[in-house]
């Protein structure tokens, strides 16, 4: 990434350096072009050799210089090789011509990988330096942070144009193929491949759309159908008028027009048979009891996709799920009535903060849309920061609905959907990563804004690394070797592959090194995120 700004810096260094040799030459010769013009007007001056011994001094000091100049040159030139990683060849990787024909030039991966890492290791050294120094120190720090964070974001801004329509046309690629999956043609449908999702998984809102994310995912590597079974749902299954939607139509869309019967020539289930193609229709575990585990499994993105991905997006796992989120979450029309009103209501607007708060998470910020299970916080943490200026947007009897009496009620469903959305309409997420209902809106943070922008890091989480509950193996890689300082530290080696278990948010996350086998603390700047790829059968060419 860093390709690209380094070359233009590399320029602007070497013209600074130019100038400052003419200056030089302008400052050494100006008095000996003046001595010739007045040599010429006093020809007998008495003191012509002083004046010719202060000429060859002069030129002496002016050859002396610019030695040194060419020295400091070749040093800064030095430096910039070895301690920032960057190639000082052309800028542009590639050229794509728009419909006016004229060449558009845009980042190469390594430019945007760069970047992206810049912005995590400022993060990280905040981290750290909040953990170790003052308050008093701090306040330097914070503010030196946002300055940095704010000349990388200029930084960005440059090539704004092409990512958000690069993300559009990726994220355009994927809804259309989902869409083409889950709609055969009608004549179709009963003899199309299918995959069976039982929607009845025991655990709450959040974790049941995970769990029919994990089918979606199947159904896209596979290339089946993706049937939803959700009869036995629990939410807004109360008894109503006949002719009332219920459960998963009362507030979302269905996964398809065409294809909603489960009925197929053969049925099997997931572990049953080793020769699962030959079956018409398959019954999928949930993730957790799952066997013969595919590598396509979260961690792991598209094969296909995976290039253009890693170079849009600073997090491309959470990008592909909340693709799949977005396509699942589809809402009914009256539940987009319900959120539009809601809107109106609240007065939302941007920029603003979204805090989804449990009752062991405290955290405000200016303006605010605040999430919460527990409606006792709007009477006794609200007002304390009101008092201070902040202004909270959201409304205690929504929280109520989600006591355990009403938890599972129409009114609790749209509040607890109307809240993910608003979540991951704000401007900045602030929530407990350990909570599936924050993880939702993050996932969809990434796809809902009408900026189309990498939003990987608009977030703080009070806890945990994002994770998908039942995924494979989070691996990062070394960057930089480590020597362990104290026994809680542990060896790094570039190329080693760290296990990660998470992010202690003070510069450290703690792994194993699986080549070493050493379990421990080590500094999350030395590791970059191992991307799994795997191939997607919906993906690839017809």
């Amino acid at each position: 990434m860093l390709s690209s700004f380094s070359v233009t810096s590399v320029s602007r260094l070497i013209i600074a350096v130019v100038i400052v040799w003419l200056l030089i030459i302008f400052v050494i010769t100006g008095p000996l072009i003046g001595w010739s013009h007045n040599r010429e007007d006093s020809i007998g001056n008495a003191d012509t050799n002083s004046n010719g011994e202060m000429i060859l001094a002069r030129l002496s000091r002016a050859m002396n210089e610019l030695t040194a100049l060419k020295s400091q040159n070749e040093e800064l030139r030095s430096l910039l090789q070895n301690y920032l990683p960057i190639d000082l060849s052309p800028v542009v990787t590639s050229v794509r011509h728009s419909s006016d024909s004229k060449a558009q030039q845009f980042p190469s991966q390594e430019y945007e990988l760069t970047r992206r890492r810049i912005e995590s290791n400022v993060n990280e050294l905040w981290h750290y330096l909040r953990a170790k120094t003052n308050s008093s120190t701090m306040q330097f720090v914070n503010e030196m942070r946002h300055h940095l964070l704010y000349d990388l974001e200029t930084i960005e801004k440059r090539d704004n144009r092409w990512r958000k329509a690069e993300l559009k046309s990726l994220s355009d690629l994927v809804q259309n193929k989902m869409k083409e999956l889950q709609n055969p043609a009608k004549e179709s449908c009963g003899s199309a491949k299918k995959l069976i999702c039982q929607l009845n998984k025991g655990c709450g809102f959040g974790c049941q759309i995970h769990h029919l994310v994990y089918c979606m995912i199947v159904a896209m590597a596979t290339k089946r159908t993706l049937i939803m079974n959700a009869h036995n749902w629990r939410y807004a299954h109360s008894k109503g008028k006949s002719s009332d939607a219920k459960g998963w139509d009362s507030v979302f869309l269905p996964l398809s027009e065409t294809c909603l019967d489960e009925s197929g020539s053969s049925r099997v289930s997931w572990s049953s048979s080793p020769d699962l193609d030959s079956y018409q229709v398959i019954d999928l575990p949930i993730i957790d009891s799952m066997r013969k585990r595919p590598n396509y499994l979260p961690l792991s993105i598209p094969q296909e996709l995976s290039s253009r991905l890693i170079q849009l997006h600073g997090s491309p796992i959470v990008w592909f799920i909340g693709q799949i989120v977005s396509y699942l979450m589809r809402p009914s029309p009256e539940m987009i009535d319900y959120i539009n009103q809601q809107k109106d209501r609240f007065k939302f607007r941007t920029p603003i903060v979204g805090v989804h708060v449990r009752r062991t998470d405290k955290i405000a910020e200016r303006l605010v849309y605040l999430a919460t299970d527990d409606s006792s916080l709007w009477t006794k943490e609200v007002k304390e920061f009101e008092d201070k200026g902040y202004v909270f947007i959201g409304d205690s009897q929504i929280s109520q609905t989600a006591s355990i009496g009403r938890r599972y009620s129409i009114d609790s469903l749209r509040n607890i959907i109307l809240d993910i959305w608003l979540l991951s309409e704000s401007d900045f997420l602030v929530c407990t990563f350990s909570s599936q209902v924050c993880r939702l809106a993050y996932e969809l943070m990434q796809n809902r804004t009408d900026l189309k922008t990498d939003k990987s890091n608009a977030f703080y989480s009070l806890d945990d690394i994002y994770y998908f509950g039942g995924q494979s193996d989070h691996n990062q890689i070394a960057v930089l070797s480590h020597k362990p300082n104290n026994k809680q530290e542990i060896d790094l080696r570039i190329g080693d592959i760290i296990g990660t278990a998470g992010n202690h948010w003070n510069g450290f996350s703690k792994g194993l090194n699986r080549d070493t086998k050493q379990s421990g603390l080590y500094p999350g700047f030395k590791t970059i995120e191992k991307i799994e790829t795997a191939n997607f059968k919906l993906f690839e060419p017809n």
